[in-house]
């Protein structure tokens, strides 16, 4: 049962996430990205890791989504929608889009199962803790330059986004 819900979740996931990339629509694209980040939120609940669930619905669906349209509304929609994302056509992005299907199938009949191993986090300890603990002592460094990359790509979003 799990697994079939893991293959429902995973399908609808990579649907939207077509979506996001071929859609025309700035608005439809980032709704797409909510909707794939909601399906990526249900398979950690599959995995049994709530804490992760609701951290990826605070913070993706959240915060970066409310970014990202904040953003969007401050551009002008209608200048964005008549040029082209891609401008040789959309055939170079159809044609990674392909290449990476293969690689994931490949992948998937190469290792033979479509379980996961393991849950994410132990089942008997504090997963709050556990995590916290791994996070700030661990892996210090790359939390805090990935928060300083997302504070350099606000900073740029703002400044891409005012008017002379």
């Amino acid at each position: 049962m799990d697994q079939g819900f893991f293959l429902l979740f995973a399908t609808v996931c990579v649907i939207t996430a077509l979506t996001v990339i071929l859609a025309r629509n700035p608005v439809h694209s980032a709704l797409a990205l909510m909707a794939c980040f909601l399906q990526i939120s249900a398979i950690f609940v599959l995995l049994e890791a709530p804490l992760l669930a609701v951290i990826q619905i605070f913070v993706y669906v959240g915060a970066i989504m409310v970014l990202f349209l904040f953003v969007i509304m401050m551009i002008d929609v209608r200048e964005a929608v008549l040029q082209r994302f891609l401008p040789g056509g959309n055939l170079p992005a159809l044609v990674l889009l392909v290449l990476l299907g293969v690689e994931m199938l490949v992948l998937v009949l190469w290792s033979g199962r479509f379980s996961v191993t393991e849950p994410i986090a132990m089942r008997d300890g504090d997963q709050v803790r556990l995590l916290s603990k791994t996070l700030f002592a661990d892996y210090l460094l790359p939390f805090e330059v990935a928060s300083v990359i997302l504070l350099a790509a606000l900073v740029g979003a703002i400044v891409l986004a005012r008017k002379e």
